[in-house]
């Protein structure tokens, strides 16, 4: 931070949060672990990881001394309602584009309808749906793999919101931390 300052960690570390996001987005159904989603965490981690500590330290350098315990529960209480927010925004953009692409799936299936009813039921646990019972081997499995491509749908819709919201982020620290610096100074 002393060194090059908060703008070039915070623009660079939100792109390379970008970067994680994107890779998030990338697996499919089945595959391992380690060749799907490691990669995204490391690369993601890796952005918050350079981006955080620059963030903390100039929201706490933007106050005096005196004001440093309330800045931070600031910070903190900040942090805290903004992940509870995104977790309930989320949850509809998920829940939508999973019923939307489920119910696209479905269709081309030709399920009869008391199936159909049995299975609407089950679309509040998204990936975890369980097939009605009763259903045939062949149907069953289609069914399975259409809940699962719906998650996978709405997976990734999540995980392009995040690559936004990371890049504009990034946008943000570009624009903004250079410019207020050179107003407080004319001040």
């Amino acid at each position: 931070m002393s060194r090059y300052g908060a703008k070039l960690p915070l623009t660079i570390g939100s792109i390379i949060a970008a970067l994680g996001f994107a890779l998030f987005a990338v697996p499919g159904i089945g595959g391992s672990y380690w060749t799907t989603f490691f990669p995204a965490i490391v690369v993601l981690g890796l952005g918050m990881a350079i981006s955080v500590a620059p963030l903390t330290t100039t929201v706490m350098g933007a106050v005096k001394q005196r004001q440093a315990g309330i800045a931070s529960g600031i910070n903190n209480a900040v942090a805290r309602t903004a992940g509870l927010l995104a977790i309930a925004v989320f949850n509809i953009f998920v829940f939508n584009t999973f019923n939307r692409s489920l119910n696209q799936r479905l269709a081309t299936l030709n399920i009869p309808l008391e199936v159909q009813k049995l299975l609407d039921n089950q679309r509040i646990k998204l990936a975890g749906a369980e097939v009605p019972s009763g259903v045939s081997g062949e149907v069953s499995e289609k069914i399975r793999q259409a809940i699962a491509l719906a998650f996978v749908d709405s997976f990734r819709l999540v995980m392009f919101i995040g690559v936004g919201l990371a890049l504009a982020s990034a946008v943000v620290a570009f624009l903004m931390i250079g410019r207020n610096k050179r107003q407080i100074q004319q001040q």
